[in-house]
């Protein structure tokens, strides 16, 4: 008789609760997910980013290794220079795996040393590999655990000072307008969404769905972002993420990859004077691959094989 053994499950017996950087056992086990991709998407497309959080236990386990971090080396910023960040290099330090392996990405080659000249730089979608660190989150949003949360780390600006946009287009704007524009930017940061076929969900479905947030307090009256402005206005804020967007396509293969992309505005950057942009991406199936090819063979007038 052949006996077939059983995958044990993960389970507070099965997985101890460790100290420091969670495993992805850990999540499954003691932080499940608070959201689904539906609900991630929504808050993305919120307005309001500040919606997105990881979970209160998880925060509280952070928090206390943040401290041993900077009583190490003196503030997080001097933790992820020294250490965790490898420019160039494919990330080994993560605890929690990527589908993507770095080594089979296709990247920009590298080019001279961008500091050696005085010209005012600020990411691009092939800005030089040694220039970008992509890694995991190593302390992830409350996300499904076959989200993946990734960070793309950037030695130059996101949003490039003083208006956050590049200067190219700051300098042909009315003074008005470039306010407008940077003000905007300084408040809700920037968001998008690739590989998807329908469109991402509305805010106005957000008061269905803000009750997943009540153990945060977060109620309609309590959100921060900007009215929707001029057509002008709207083109202005979505040409502030053209690079990053470029940049997420060439990665995260939209025929194989959904992704919703975002980069906090100041007020809400955890790790304040080092740019970064953060990546939930989901492995689409090998059903919705074939839908996407076929949606891209419809809106190209191409028949699909």
């Amino acid at each position: 008789m052949l006996l077939v053994e059983t995958p044990t499950l993960a389970s507070e017996v099965t997985v101890p609760l460790g100290q420091g950087l969670p495993t992805h056992e850990e999540l499954e086990v003691y932080y499940p997910p608070k959201f689904t991709w539906f609900q991630l998407k929504l808050f993305v497309n919120s307005g309001d980013l500040g919606l997105l959080k990881r979970d209160k236990k998880l925060q509280i386990r952070y928090d206390t290794w943040a401290q041993g971090i900077k009583a190490k080396y003196g503030s997080m910023v001097n933790y992820l220079l020294e250490y965790r960040l490898r420019w160039g290099q494919p990330d080994k330090l993560s605890l929690l795996e990527s589908a993507i392996v770095d080594d089979d990405v296709e990247t920009p080659s590298d080019s001279p040393d961008v500091f050696a000249n005085d010209v005012q730089m600020y990411f691009e979608a092939n800005s030089p590999r040694s220039l970008i660190c992509i890694i995991q989150n190593d302390w992830p949003y409350s996300v499904p655990l076959e989200i993946e949360h990734t960070l793309i780390w950037t030695r130059v600006p996101i949003l490039p000072p003083p208006h956050l946009i590049p200067s190219q287009i700051a300098e042909t704007l009315p003074e008005e307008l470039r306010a407008r524009i940077t003000k905007r930017l300084e408040q809700d940061g920037i968001w998008g969404f690739t590989g998807n076929v329908e469109p991402p969900p509305s805010p106005s479905l957000l008061p269905q769905y803000l009750g997943a947030l009540s153990e945060w307090g977060i109620t309609m009256d309590k959100l921060i972002r900007s009215s929707e402005g001029s057509a002008d206005e709207e083109a202005l804020i979505a040409t502030a993420g053209d690079e990053i967007r470029k940049f997420i396509k060439q990665r995260w293969n939209e025929a194989e990859w959904e992704t919703a992309w975002f980069v906090n505005p100041p007020r809400l950057q955890s790790v304040k004077g080092l740019a970064h942009g953060h990546v939930f991406a989901r492995k689409k199936s090998n059903i919705e691959v074939e839908e996407w090819r076929s949606h891209e063979s419809a809106a190209n007038g191409t028949i699909s094989n």
